[in-house]
């Protein structure tokens, strides 16, 4: 198995450059929100490992909510942020786009304040800009953009086959379609038209940290259960207090926005998501929303590893990142469907986990016990979303066409190839898929 790994570049934007990073980032796209993979600049279709990958220029549209608390609002320079999900290690990854992409990428980051371009180690830059995430969503740990590829094509060239043999052999002859099938496939793969490139073995150091960071989280936070015991009614007592006090910022977000935003989604079947909002202040948020990402990412790494994030099946990756001194958190995700289905899914099926983080984030809806209410107000949290969303500049999804169900339908079907059936009912099942 081939994990996945991820990298998040991030450079502040010099003052005078940001319209003409503006216009060379809107170079590299077909048109609003659809990328040319083929663009000079960075030619996403060479890199076979790459999932998805986007550059966004993050600004802090509303930084002044943090006024009603009392404070003034923190300075915030807009930043180029070049981020992706990939197979392997991320270093080895950005190592390969250096090498094959270095002009384009020091066009790019020429743009930002402490970028020479002449003299630059461009490795060593992107390596000493690398934001890690604090919580990190992978939607099936250990799939590569080789095997989606390859998987896709076996659905496609079975699916077609089928088609064509099923009304000489007879829709109930499971057992005969399953063997055409079968032979027709190996032809296929000695013929040199379809390939199944076999797992390749899980690195050692890998295997050992993951079991580690597996088995060491519930031992230490059992050690720390009487602590948790000791200090839960003074927690307790002072979070339901903010919750009461915490001001209410409802502002419907403006049509210009809405615009900006909208004009990028829906080109094709998954969309791309970046929220950018500031911590409530003080130190109680602070560990509070450090405390959920810790555990979020620990499920996410650990029990969410195969298609489903709790009950949502829909999203490919996501990423939480606390950044400008854990000020700000910035989410951004790959999803399947509509922006406002997305909204509807998170508030529908896992809203207590969206209040358990984000209720620590400035004008989100007010939550009750940290779990309830929040996203339960709908319309206040669209809002709340849609205003503090950002437009990709520049968004890549190697395999633009397939939703994560088809992904898992179309393992499903290999493992098919692979594993014979027990009994003509999986044979039944399976043929289905096609």
């Amino acid at each position: 198995m081939t994990p996945q790994s991820t990298f998040m570049i991030m450079a502040r934007i010099h003052d005078d450059k940001i319209d003409n990073l503006r216009l060379l980032l809107a170079s590299m796209n077909k048109s609003n929100g659809q990328v040319d993979p083929y663009n000079p600049l960075v030619t996403f279709a060479h890199y076979s490992t790459l999932h998805v990958a986007r550059f966004v220029i993050i600004e802090a549209n509303t930084a002044d909510d943090i006024k009603e608390y009392g404070l003034a609002s923190y300075p915030w320079q807009p930043a180029l942020v070049f981020l992706g999900d990939c197979d392997g290690d991320s270093n080895a990854f950005l190592a390969q786009l250096v090498a094959r992409s270095e002009p384009g990428l020091k066009k790019i980051f020429a743009c930002c304040d402490d970028f020479a371009e002449q003299d630059i180690n461009l490795l060593n830059w992107f390596k000493a800009h690398n934001h890690p995430p604090t919580a990190n969503y992978i939607n099936w740990i250990g799939r590569t953009v080789i095997q989606v590829h390859e998987e896709a094509a076996l659905h496609k060239k079975l699916s077609a086959y089928l088609q064509s043999i099923v009304e000489d052999i007879g829709p109930e002859n499971t057992r005969a379609l399953r063997q055409k099938l079968l032979s027709y496939i190996e032809f296929e793969k000695q013929a040199g038209r379809l390939n199944l490139t076999p797992a390749e073995a899980t690195p050692i150091a890998w295997k050992i940290s993951n079991l580690l960071h597996k088995l060491s989280i519930p031992l230490i936070l059992l050690l720390l259960l009487p602590v948790f015991l000791i200090f839960a009614p003074f927690y307790a007592w002072h979070l339901r207090r903010l919750e009461r006090s915490d001001p209410e910022i409802v502002i419907r977000p403006d049509r210009q926005h809405i615009q900006s935003l909208s004009i990028q989604e829906d080109r094709f079947v998954s969309n791309q998501f970046n929220v950018l909002g500031e911590v409530k202040p003080g130190l109680f948020r602070l560990f509070t929303m450090k405390f959920a990402l810790f555990l979020l990412n620990y499920a996410s790494r650990h029990i969410y590893n195969r298609g489903f994030l709790t009950r949502v099946r829909t999203i490919h990756f996501a990423r939480w990142v606390l950044m400008d001194n854990n000020r700000r958190v910035f989410f951004a995700s790959n999803y399947d469907g509509s922006q406002e289905s997305y909204m509807d899914d998170f508030i529908n099926k896992v809203g207590w986990g969206l209040n358990l983080v984000f209720s620590n984030g400035v004008s989100y809806p007010r939550t009750k016990w940290l779990i309830k209410g929040g996203a339960g107000h709908e319309q206040k949290f669209k809002y709340t979303l849609r205003r503090h969303q950002l437009p990709s500049q520049v968004w890549y999804k190697a395999y633009a066409d397939l939703t994560a169900y088809e992904l898992s339908r179309n393992s499903r079907i290999r493992q098919g190839v692979e594993v014979r059936q027990a009994n003509d009912s999986q044979i039944r099942e399976w043929l289905a898929l096609l």
